[in-house]
């Protein structure tokens, strides 16, 4: 959406800047489907929104964050201040590349603005004689560059071993030998070491280069996320850690070759938390015919060997599991834990009236749960319908001791219900539910639990979908909106999104209370639900003290449910008073969380909070 209309300026001026606001509230939200494609289709006529196309313009994009001009100023505006300029040691294993690109390699290392560096590289016996007397070149061109060449073939762990052997210096950074790191790739690492000086792990942004120099297909990461990790390797490139960090990670481990930093960083990071991450594009992954960069059938045994990575690392970490591959995604996993204790779970969901809404919800949790222990509490918030009264009767002669009705007869106040349902609750886990959703499949209410008896992990969300099939929730953003909504919104249901997002197991900020799962030790600890946000953003603030707790949020994509939105109490826009009540928890989370608003840890400044499918941020 076009960002200046507010400097318009003619007689209808305060109504399109009403309309602005509404659209913009609007288009970021979940649901909405008429009113966005009337809002759009609007805004368009006015020139006042155009639709945004992925990637396109981000080779313009990237060469002007990385014009030589402005990279040179910034180091010599900064270089000198820096306290702390550690040696970088760049490992880097060889094998029969093609000429060009380990010459294109290299250069880029010498390239660098940061100059204290050396290059360690280990070639593992290639066949073509050509790469040995290219690596003599560049070592006796630059003392900086150290090379050893192995007597007989060890493949991929082995020789990146050797490479490291080689290695003196503070820090070790890994590169291929036939990719690229930007010219500002040292230096902004460095910049970080200083800012945040305990930091043992870190890790960049990342893009794909082809052979005509064109740059592509960026990937904009999250700060570190666990779950992310053991979904797949998001780290990917590049990659940084103090030298006495990979001292104790003992290197790479033969017998996972080809997903080798995969068992790496796992390893890595269950001997540190520091783990930083710079939202920066540092490193040009090449795409050439031989390259899993442009071609994902070019290394099989890489996605057999991660799989076998993360089988290990849930051995190691005492947490049995299995490890599946998600249908159709090389490279990504889902992994289903075993659960120590079946806890009762409290299901609690709030309603006044919407009887035929409730009996979808009450009975396919009832006829679609293969969990042994859980009992369902409504509470009535109000209702007048005799039907309503009708059917609780019904539900509490037929499952007596497995549900119950609890009177809220006050003013509706979601964050309230909720405090009173958990309170009221028997279960050591809870699971808040909105009375229009439909469970579709019955381990659903298992695999939830199998995540939320977890020590680290906060709420629990899951993939709601549309009647239609398409998306309604698969994650929060915080900043959507001006607050906080959901991504990847009228997607197919099994499209992938942005990097495989949507089928990927993700940590995200939040995750809607429409259905989320957590420990009712937790939920007690942060204090439950913040009353003062009585209709919105309250399930988003409790997923927010989690965080600030230490917890991490997570997104189920393997537990679907329908939700047929806001059928109950309806939506913001449709009176005075709904606007109102929305502006005021609006302001209100706002006040309580902007530095997070600001800067979601778990989505990029370089990805847009104007759209839902993390699209491009032009003018990040």
């Amino acid at each position: 959406m076009k960002k200046n209309f507010a400097k318009l300026s003619n007689p209808g001026e305060g109504r399109l800047k009403s309309l602005m606001k509404f659209a913009s509230f609007v288009l970021t939200k979940p649901g909405f489907n008429l009113v966005k494609k009337i809002a759009k289709k609007t805004l368009f006529k006015l020139g006042l929104w155009e639709p945004k196309q992925q990637y396109t313009g981000y080779n313009a994009w990237i060469n002007a964050k990385l014009d030589p001009e402005t990279l040179i100023q910034e180091f010599n505006n900064t270089y000198t201040s820096l306290q702390n300029k550690p040696k970088i040691s760049i490992v880097v294993p060889v094998y029969d590349p093609k000429i060009q690109y380990l010459s294109a390699a290299i250069n880029s290392v010498i390239d660098q603005s940061y100059t204290n560096w050396e290059l360690c590289l280990s070639d593992d016996r290639s066949p073509n004689p050509e790469v040995k007397t290219t690596l003599d070149k560049f070592s006796k061109k630059d003392n900086r560059i150290k090379t050893i060449f192995r007597e007989t073939n060890g493949h991929i762990s082995a020789n990146s071993n050797s490479a490291l052997s080689l290695a003196t210096g503070d820090f070790i950074l890994f590169m291929d030998h036939d990719d690229l790191l930007t010219p500002n790739c040292l230096f902004e690492f460095v910049k970080h070491i200083n800012a945040q000086p305990l930091d043992q792990l870190i890790y960049s942004d990342e893009d794909k280069v082809d052979d005509k120099g064109e740059f592509s297909f960026p990937h904009f990461k999250p700060d570190w996320a666990p779950d992310n990790l053991l979904s797949r390797n998001y780290m990917g490139h590049v990659i940084v850690i103090r030298k006495d960090l990979m001292d104790q990670v003992k290197g790479f481990r033969e017998g996972f070759e080809g997903s080798q930093d995969h068992d790496f960083l796992l390893r890595a990071t269950e001997l540190t938390t520091h783990i930083g991450h710079i939202p920066k594009v540092l490193y040009h992954w090449r795409i050439h015919s031989l390259s899993v960069a442009n071609n994902t059938d070019a290394k099989p045994y890489a996605y057999i060997a991660a799989k076998k990575a993360i089988e290990e690392a849930m051995i190691r970490r005492g947490t049995p599991a299995t490890v599946e591959d998600i249908p159709d995604t090389l490279g990504g996993y889902r992994i289903k834990y075993q659960i120590k204790s079946a806890g009762k779970v409290s299901v609690i969901i709030p309603t006044k009236d919407q009887v035929k809404l409730l009996k979808i919800a009450i009975d396919s949790i009832l006829q679609k749960t293969d969990y042994p222990d859980f009992e369902i509490i409504v509470l009535n918030n109000n209702s007048e319908s005799n039907d309503f009264f009708a059917l609780m009767k019904e539900y509490k002669e037929q499952f007596a001791g497995k549900f119950r009705c609890i009177d809220a007869n006050f003013p509706f106040n979601f964050a309230k219900l909720m405090n009173l349902g958990v309170a009221e609750s028997k279960g050591e886990f809870i699971l808040l539910c909105n009375n229009d959703v439909e469970a579709i499949h019955n381990d659903w209410m298992t695999q939830m639990v199998s995540y939320a008896q977890r020590e680290k992990t906060g709420a629990v969300g899951v993939k709601l979908l549309y009647s239609d099939n398409t998306i309604q929730h698969a994650g929060v953003v915080l900043g959507l909106g001006g607050a906080a909504g959901h991504v990847f919104i009228n997607m197919g249901r099994y499209d992938r999104g942005y990097f495989n997002y949507v089928l990927s197991l993700n940590n995200y900020s939040a995750v809607t209370g429409a259905c989320m799962m957590c420990r009712k030790s937790i939920y007690n600890q942060v204090g439950g639900m913040d009353e003062r946000l009585d209709v919105e953003y309250n399930d988003v603030d409790l997923c927010l003290q989690f965080l600030k707790h230490g917890y991490y949020n997570v997104y189920l994509p393997t537990v679907e449910l329908y939700h047929y939105e806001s059928a109950t109490r309806g939506h913001p826009f449709q009176s005075k008073e709904s606007w109102a009540q929305h502006e005021k928890d609006f302001a209100l989370f706002r006040s309580k969380w902007q530095k997070l608003i600001d800067n979601d840890p778990f989505y990029s400044p370089n990805l847009s909070i104007e759209c839902t499918d993390f699209q491009l941020n032009m003018s990040a």
